[in-house]
């Protein structure tokens, strides 16, 4: 129960922080925060990370769809079993991200972003991302590292 609650609280946290977002920031409009380190600025991404298949919106979220039920398939195998601690986290971040950002393609026809970094390598620097994306890259490394 306590990694389904995590996976819950992702999804609820990157929902509320939208919500947010959405009401209070125009969209392409960067917003300094922490000394410019980092930047509010609120984007609809139509396609995956770099906009990957942007063109194809039916495609994308068929991949998604069947990428995320495969997680949670993996995740009820590996949930049932003991130990596997980092592993188990790592899939409740991946399920609580992944589902977060295949509800707004469901429902909005997108994945609503507004995080950018004011440091680091350029090609970072264009990047905009959401906080449930940051799940989903922790919880693929803590996934990876979780199988040794």
């Amino acid at each position: 129960m306590l990694f389904l609650g995590i996976a819950a609280g992702i999804f609820g946290l990157d929902f509320f922080l939208k919500r947010y977002i959405e009401k209070r920031y125009a969209r392409k409009v960067r917003h300094p925060k922490l000394g410019n380190l980092i930047y509010i600025e609120k984007y609809y991404n139509e396609g995956a990370m770099l906009n990957a298949l942007e063109k194809q919106p039916g495609l994308l979220k068929g991949l998604h769809t069947i990428l995320l039920a495969g997680v949670c398939i993996w995740f009820y195998f590996v949930v049932r079993k003991n130990g596997g601690t980092m592993q188990k986290t790592g899939l409740a971040f991946l399920i609580g991200g992944g589902m977060n950002n295949l509800f707004d393609r469901y429902t909005k026809g997108h994945v609503v972003d507004y995080v950018e970094f004011g440091f680091g390598p350029k090609w970072l620097r264009k990047i905009v991302f959401n906080v449930s994306d940051f799940f989903v890259f922790i919880g693929a490394v803590l996934t990876v590292l979780g199988e040794r």
